[in-house]
This record gives structure tokens, C-alpha cells and sequence, in this order.
């Protein structure tokens, strides 16, 4: 059956298509803008602030001194740190509880599952777990952002769901051959829920490229700040012009370029990130769907 378009049909489609052009303008143009005020002339940036739409006066001076800055190539030491080690210990984490808490057979998995969500709702504090982080010696330590988040309630829940919506068949089919839990989590269980992993793969690693607040609280030597501390160090608390080789100009011009230079750290900061989200993308929708509805 064919069905035929009405005039309404077209002008909802129409209303529609430009609606999501200028929600997607309205979207990319405030990353556009910092992209182009990065690469452009600091007089043009203090002559039409935030106006630009296309470079002018292309200049890449900014980023050649924001990767002379030693505090931004030890930003990216600790947070790539983060990222890898702290991802690691979060997936790991999140499969073997989903993967426990997704066995039939488990007792007392509805009293496990209930305590989980509790903790979604109610914590301790901010104070007892800074308390809790000193008593256990991470005081200091990049561990002291890692170890307290290392597992999110959320993403258990949605990993738990997705393993439930597995055949048993397969497992049943394992569990005659001989296969032990270790082994049906790995070559079966794993490998057939990639789409769940990519998303918590992505969950992860952008909480751990973007955190700061942690940091803020945790860590006082500047040897070990992660990129995002930085990055807020230079743009709201003001970071001294003399973290930068500024010396061969004057007082006015300085304040110039460093208008140039905390765009071109934005983009330091985040570009990194937005280049992983298209090799995974196409497992997103189908893992966070089905990880969110089946079972």
C-alpha cells in the first residue's frame, strides 16, 4: 500500500526540518565560535568579542603557546591516566556486578538490586566522603577521583537489563559443554553485548575526561591536576600570565592574546573527546535502548 502525502503531511515535515537547522545552529555555533576565535587575530577578538563567524586575521600563535604551557601537557598526563585506568577499573566493575546481579539463580538479587538504587537517591555527603578519602590515604592522589565513583548504580542497572535480555539458550547450550560462569561471561555474554559496552565505555570515559570537581576537592599539588582543573584555572580563577611565554610583550598586548589563548585551550580540552564519539556512535542508540527497555 502507497500511502499519499496530504499538503499537511509536507508542511509538518517542513516545519519540522527547520526546526532541527536552527536547533542544530543554535547547538554548534557556540563551538564553532571558540574554534574561530582561536585561530584568529587577538585584535580581532577584542575588536568584535564573541561576534565571529569566520576567522580573521588567522593566527595559530595561541596554540603554540598553550602546548609550551608545561601545566597543559601535565593536564593531558593525568587525565589520560583517568581516562584509561579509571574506565578500566569502571567497566570491570560494572560487568561482573551486572553479570552477578543478572543470574536467576543468585539469592537475595531483588534485596542487592534494591540497595543499588538507594544509593541513586540518597548518599553520604560531601563532607563524610572527603573524611572517608582522607582516612584511606588517597588524600592527594589521582586514586582519590578514581576509587570513589568506581562503579555508577545507573549503569549497572542498565548493563544488568541488557544481560537479561540474552537468550538463555545460550547459556544453557554453554552449561552442557562444560562452561563455567567465567567462561560464558567472556565468550559469550561480552561479545554479544557490544552496543551496552560502547555506551559505557563512552559514560566513562567522557565523566573521567571531564571531571574537575573531584579533583578540586582532592588534590592540592598542581603536578597532579587533570586537564579540566586546569582548563577552569585559566578561565575563571585567572591563571598568571607568567604560566605562559608572554615576556617579549607588553602589559596591554598580553591581555590580548590571553583572550585568544583560553579559546585555544577550550579546544585543546575538548576536541580529544569529540573524536572518539563517531567510532562508537552507531552502537549508541541500540545499546542505551535496549539496555533501558528489555527485561
Amino acid at each position: 500500500m502507497i500511502y499519499k502525502r496530504t499538503i499537511g503531511d509536507w508542511i509538518f515535515d517542513t516545519l519540522n526540518y527547520i526546526f532541527m537547522v536552527f536547533l542544530m545552529l543554535i547547538t554548534l555555533y557556540p563551538f564553532w565560535n571558540i574554534f574561530v576565535s582561536s585561530i584568529s587575530s587577538p585584535a580581532a577578538i577584542s575588536a568584535k568579542g564573541a561576534m565571529l563567524v569566520w576567522p580573521e586575521g588567522t593566527n595559530l600563535d595561541s596554540y603554540v603557546l598553550v602546548f609550551k604551557n608545561p601545566m597543559i601537557l601535565t593536564g593531558y598526563r593525568n587525565t589520560l591516566f583517568l581516562v584509561v585506568v579509571g574506565t578500566s577499573i569502571n567497566m570491570l566493575m560494572t560487568v561482573f556486578g551486572a553479570y552477578a546481579l543478572s543470574r536467576k539463580w543468585l539469592m537475595g538479587r531483588k534485596y542487592m538490586m534494591l540497595l543499588i538504587t538507594i544509593t541513586m537517591f540518597f548518599g553520604g555527603g560531601l563532607i563524610p566522603s572527603y573524611l572517608l578519602v582522607r582516612k584511606l590515604g588517597l588524600y592527594d592522589t589521582l586514586w582519590a577521583v578514581i576509587l570513589p565513583g568506581a562503579v555508577s548504580s545507573w549503569n549497572i542497572i542498565m548493563m544488568r537489563t541488557y544481560f537479561l535480555g540474552i537468550p538463555d539458550s545460550l547459556e544453557e547450550s554453554a552449561l552442557i559443554d562444560g562452561a563455567n560462569d567465567f567462561q560464558i561471561l567472556f565468550k559469550i555474554t561480552i561479545p554479544v553485548s557490544v552496543p551496552i559496552m560502547a555506551v559505557m565505555v563512552l559514560f566513562y570515559a567522557v565523566g573521567h575526561w571531564n571531571a574537575w570537581f573531584g579533583a578540586s576537592i582532592y588534590i592540592r599539588n598542581q603536578d597532579l591536576f587533570p586537564l579540566q582543573l586546569v582548563l577552569r584555572r585559566i578561565l575563571l580563577t585567572g591563571a598568571k600570565l607568567h604560566e605562559f611565554d608572554l615576556g617579549y610583550l607588553g602589559g596591554a598586548d598580553r591581555q590580548m592574546i590571553f583572550k585568544g589563548l583560553k579559546y585555544a585551550t577550550v579546544v585543546v580540552a575538548t576536541v580529544p573527546i569529540l573524536m572518539v564519539y563517531p567510532f562508537i556512535q552507531k552502537y549508541f542508540v541500540k545499546g542505551i535502548m535496549i539496555g533501558s527497555l528489555k527485561g
